[in-house]
């Protein structure tokens, strides 16, 4: 993820269970899109490219809601059209990222209004995608990531792609995109969520050990608290209680949950459920 977002991140073993993302749009970082440019979308009947007028009634937007919120480098995307279209897709991706925690269902309406003007835009396309993630409809999220990324080049959402890729039953795929030259363009950040994926991959393919050791690293330090450690030791655990290893799962447990301040995990039940057996 980059940093003029918020936060999809790929689950740790459960792909059925997408998390969603923090911020003021869609996170950035799919299926070809044949959309074209439409019927004009302002009140002076001009055509904008890439530009469409939507066919169905979109959701509702607060009056509080202001095109500002939204990231400057996002904003950056949409000047190619008027200001009038720019500010109405900028609010709705805004009430995406609000919404996406509580309701995806309604923050997926709010990207597709998006992409039903702006179909040829890297961080729509991003939004819908992850959107769709947090849906857990795989197929789509995947087809909108791809598309974005086509767009723009970006690699930020490679994890997730991955991600979606178990949640159709394709580890092997996971893994080959985990190993991937793009994959050594992530940052810091997007690396630790890879190396959860294939991790989860590897758990869906039977081979647990092996789950444990793509995880292991010199950020695997329960003393650690980077942005991604609660996550990771989370992830780690897991893994060693599928190699049956619950005393270490145990104590990984524990340093997730010491380590998680924002509650992003349930390690404190997860370390009840092991203490109660």
């Amino acid at each position: 993820m980059d940093s003029r977002a918020g936060s999809a991140r790929p689950s740790a073993a459960r792909p059925s269970q997408a998390p969603g993302y923090r911020g003021g749009r869609p996170d950035p970082k799919g299926a070809p899109y044949r959309d074209r440019p439409a019927a004009p979308s302002g009140p002076a009947g001009r055509v904008e490219r890439g530009v469409r007028r939507p066919a169905t009634i979109d959701p509702a937007i607060p009056d509080d809601v202001m095109p500002a919120e939204l990231p400057r480098e996002a904003r950056a995307e949409l000047r190619t059209v008027s200001k009038e279209t720019a500010d109405l897709v900028a609010r709705h991706l805004v009430m995406a990222g609000r919404l996406i925690d509580d309701d995806p269902k309604a923050a997926y309406a709010h990207a597709e209004a998006a992409r039903r003007r702006l179909p040829r835009i890297a961080v729509v396309r991003e939004a819908v995608g992850l959107c769709a993630y947090a849906n857990g409809d795989w197929a789509q999220a995947l087809a909108e990531l791809r598309a974005s990324r086509r767009i723009n080049g970006s690699v930020d959402h490679l994890p997730v792609m991955a991600d979606c890729e178990r949640g159709l039953g394709r580890p092997e795929r996971a893994l080959a995109l985990a190993a991937s030259p793009e994959a050594r363009g992530l940052d810091r950040a997007g690396a630790v969520e890879m190396r959860i994926v294939a991790s989860g991959a590897r758990r869906d393919l039977g081979q647990p050990e092996a789950a444990v050791v793509s995880l292991q690293g010199a950020d695997l330090d329960p003393q650690r608290r980077d942005a991604w450690s609660a996550r990771l030791f989370y992830a780690y655990a897991d893994a060693l209680l599928a190699a049956r290893r619950r005393v270490d799962a145990r104590q990984w447990f524990v340093a997730a949950a010491l380590a998680d301040a924002e509650g992003e995990t349930d390690a404190q039940e997860r370390i009840d459920e092991l203490d109660a057996e």
